[in-house]
């Protein structure tokens, strides 16, 4: 056997990376908007008027005015919804849950990927990740866009799952390494989540207020080499101390089990200011001109506000797309950042934060264009 190493440089190799572009996103919700009817609706589950009342203030304050779900409205007051998904003393089991979300999730994810116009550009797409954290089943929605689109057989698919509201940020960092080793690439991305499938009967106030902020939603998106779109700088991950049972997310036997604690807030402003930096990549606050923060709530955006220092209208798409849409999870950030590729946005630098169970912190670092 020879000893002699082999020498893999060659002149033609280059040591700069390719850039990956996110090069276009469209987004999707369903058509019944649930927001006020949840509310009513909710506040009826508390055993007291003491607990009905503080429920109403919060709702109130909840800075949310708009969210939309894959069941359909009831015009009876005492039903949510007129599929009797949700009856009083007799929720659906996570079978017929997880039931309903295959009987729905691909039609509806065929919203947010006809908007993107996947067929024109089918041969090109290399590859296909899907991120959801609210219903599974094989085989699934990513081969079933395969079919319906006619993509390639030989697509290389992923399925980012369970990650929560922070997992679009993990599908653009895939997709960003993916199109650095094969530049040629084309990442297709879809966000799907249907957050209301998961909605418990309980009289626990903050349960019930956990609920309160939950949506459904969906986006699609590309990612490749074509320098069209945001750039994909860099991305960051964190995972804030003594905070693992604020964020969890089990599959009970009536779904999926979320705890959403009060005291995520209070975590995100004492631990994220010593993380700035690493976060910005060495770089200072002020020298970002897009805040893309995921809305988990407004106490969340307003945690990151007053950890960043950020003025009064630092968060405005955040809290923009809050009110119009609820928090739909992982689809939520990209809704964000659709808004922040508009042509009329401000070009510059930007930062994007969301978080989810750790309680982990996930962050990428964007540019819209020539500074």
């Amino acid at each position: 056997m020879s000893n002699a190493s082999v020498d893999f440089s060659s002149p033609h190799r280059t040591t700069e990376s390719t850039a990956a572009f996110l090069n276009k996103i469209a987004t999707s919700v369903p058509g019944e908007d649930v927001h006020l009817r949840f509310v009513d609706y909710a506040q009826k589950m508390l055993p007291d008027e003491q607990r009905r009342a503080l429920f109403r203030r919060m709702a109130s304050r909840a800075q949310i005015e708009h969210r939309y779900s894959i069941l359909e409205h009831s015009e009876d007051p005492a039903l949510l919804d007129s599929n009797h998904f949700y009856q009083k003393g007799n929720f659906p089991s996570t079978k017929n849950r997880m039931r309903f979300y295959e009987l729905r999730a691909f039609d509806f994810a065929r919203s947010a990927l006809d908007l993107l116009d996947i067929a024109s550009i089918k041969d090109e797409i290399t590859h296909l990740i899907l991120t959801t954290c609210t219903g599974f089943y094989a085989p699934g929605i990513d081969i079933q866009i395969v079919e319906h689109y006619g993509l390639k057989p030989s697509v290389e698919r992923t399925i980012i799952g369970f990650m929560g509201c922070y997992a679009a940020i993990n599908a653009l960092k895939l997709a960003r390494h993916i199109v650095r080793s094969e530049p040629d690439a084309k990442v297709l991305i879809l966000n799907l989540e249907l957050c209301t499938l998961h909605f418990q009967e309980t009289d626990h106030l903050e349960q019930v207020l956990s609920f309160l902020i939950f949506a459904d939603g969906c986006a699609a998106s590309l990612v490749s080499a074509e320098p069209v779109g945001l750039e994909l700088k860099s991305f960051h991950s964190d995972i804030l101390p003594e905070s693992s049972e604020q964020i969890t997310w089990h599959i009970g036997e009536s779904g999926f089990d979320m705890v959403l604690s009060g005291q995520v807030a209070q975590t995100i402003t004492q631990g994220l200011p010593s993380r700035l930096s690493a976060v910005l990549n060495g770089g200072a606050a002020q020298d970002i001109q897009h805040w893309a923060v995921h809305p988990g709530g407004r106490s969340i955006l307003d945690a990151v506000q007053g950890a960043i220092g950020l003025p009064s209208d630092g968060l405005s798409t955040s809290r923009d797309v809050l009110r119009r849409f609820g928090n739909m999870s992982s689809a939520t950030i990209m809704f964000v950042l659709k808004e922040m590729m508009e042509p009329e946005a401000i070009k510059g630098l930007g930062c994007a934060l969301a978080f989810g169970p750790g309680v982990t912190v996930e962050s990428m670092m964007f540019q819209t264009g020539s500074e």
